[in-house]
């Protein structure tokens, strides 16, 4: 069988660099050939946060921010090829998420700063971008995307499995045996982690749960934080920085009767990415037994004990376990949507997004 490479791009909620995973799709079981992180310049990481909520000129800066986005792209296919080896002629295409900067399926749309064009100038490779869009339009979420990869991937006859990934946001996919794939986002991953962390140390996140495992949780804002309306909500649903920001957390501290300490707000904001997940499994995927994790989260040790006690008694594990290293699951989805759009094969999942009907997902930038 020929070989059918692909490409798969990931900067997700994070906002810390683009994911590449190169892959052979003519393979069995699928497995990464190669992969690399390109971590973004300081500069476009600001930009990118700023991009986040409203301000002066943004037209102008989301097209400069997204021109530097795709140059980071560039670079990270570069490294890609490089690692495994391929020239670019040997890609069928590259799958790319983009940097969403807005995510309002209620409204009817959803906005992933990437400038498609540039990408595919500045690799000679066909480019399949804009993957959300068409869901959205038929009336679903447009997220989760990944889903369709899980059930292809990670599914088995035997087990009842739920994947989660922990990245800037956490969701969920439920692998049911004989029954449709169902998935949806819980709520905040690594965001709110991430963004108390830099505040308050100085460090982009916290390495490895070191310093929030130091804190205590702080009970009333925990249960103040679980509050919040999202968690509640039934699937399909998602979310993201348009939601869970530094504000909420804020607006949420302002009511306690004592001042907090910092390592104590992160050790509870580890408490409500876990047990947001762990109640999410249990309400809506409540048959699950074993749960793998990937994502940045993955690697947080002090996070994948407060979640492993939070799912009790479900076996929580990791992708890598199943073949598939943490990082690279969320590429790799996006890879392989740009090959199942190439196909004309619709991805869309109904079951997770509430999208009117299965949908062909992306649009083709030919080289």
């Amino acid at each position: 069988m020929a070989a059918e490479h692909y490409i798969g791009l990931m900067s997700g909620t994070s906002i810390d660099g683009v994911d590449a995973v190169l892959a052979d799709f003519s393979t069995v079981p699928l497995r990464p050939l190669a992969q690399v992180h390109v971590a973004f310049p300081e500069r476009l990481r600001h930009e990118l946060h700023a991009l986040q909520h409203s301000g002066a000129d943004e037209i102008h800066r989301a097209a400069l921010a997204a021109n530097a986005l795709m140059d980071c792209c560039a670079a990270a296919v570069k490294e890609v090829l490089a690692e495994a080896g391929l020239a670019p002629q040997a890609i069928a295409a590259i799958g790319l998420h983009g940097q969403t900067v807005r995510h309002r399926p209620e409204l009817g749309y959803t906005t992933q700063l990437a400038n498609p064009a540039r990408l595919a100038e500045a690799t000679g490779i066909t480019v399949v971008a804009d993957f959300r869009s068409r869901d959205v339009a038929a009336g679903g979420q447009g997220a989760p995307l990944a889903p369709a990869l899980h059930a292809a991937v990670f599914a088995a006859p035997d087990r009842h499995r739920a994947v989660v990934n922990l990245g800037g946001i956490g969701n969920v996919t439920e692998l049911p045996p004989g029954r449709p794939v169902r998935g949806f986002d819980t709520g905040p991953g690594n965001t709110l982690l991430d963004a108390w962390c830099e505040r308050h140390t100085g460090a982009a996140f916290d390495n490895d749960g070191a310093w929030g495992a130091g804190g205590l949780v702080i009970a009333p804002l925990l249960a103040a934080f679980k509050a919040d309306a999202y968690f509640a909500l039934a699937p399909p649903k998602s979310t993201g920085r348009d939601r869970f920001h530094l504000a909420w957390v804020e607006r949420h501290l302002a009511s306690l009767q004592a001042p907090a300490r910092p390592v104590d707000v992160q050790r509870t904001l580890m408490a409500l990415t876990a047990q947001t997940i762990a109640d999410a499994i249990a309400a809506h995927c409540g048959a699950v037994t074993e749960v793998l994790a990937c994502g940045g989260g993955a690697n947080n040790a002090a996070l994948m004990r407060e979640l492993q006690a939070a799912l009790l008694p479900r076996r929580l594990t990791s992708t890598a376990t199943a073949g598939i290293p943490v990082h690279a699951v969320e590429a790799l989805a996006f890879a392989w949507l740009a090959r199942e759009a190439l196909a004309g094969r619709a991805a869309g999942m109904p079951s997770v997004t509430g999208a009117r009907g299965p949908r062909v997902l992306g649009a083709v930038y030919r080289a």
